[in-house]
């Protein structure tokens, strides 16, 4: 994947996470600068999306750890688990912020 390619799916991936959280009615606060995307859960929490370059990775930060995603031809995958993005993001969201958040729409 070139670094056109990784920096166009990265984007749409970011929009795609905004668009299901618009969606879903849930009483999340977003903001993206500079490419990285800040959720702040009711609690004060935060869910950190950001992109790294260098290694072409998405990188997800969460209460519960830091993951790190390749993309694959199954979309984003977790180096550490192999769990898609569209799981981990939805068990994050549950387990941090208490809402079900539907992520399936997302492209891979």
């Amino acid at each position: 994947m070139s670094d056109a390619e990784f920096s166009t799916r990265y984007e749409e991936t970011l929009i795609a996470i905004e668009d299901a959280v618009e969606n879903s009615g849930a009483d999340l606060d977003y903001e993206t600068v500079n490419d990285i995307l800040t959720l702040t859960c009711p609690d004060g929490s935060s869910i950190i999306i950001t992109r790294q370059s260098a290694t072409r990775q998405l990188w997800l930060a969460a209460k519960s750890g830091g993951f790190h995603f390749d993309m694959t031809t199954e979309g984003w995958v977790c180096d550490s688990d192999r769990e898609s993005l569209i799981h981990k993001l939805a068990n994050i969201f549950r387990e941090q912020a208490g809402v079900d958040i539907n992520f399936s729409d997302m492209a891979s």
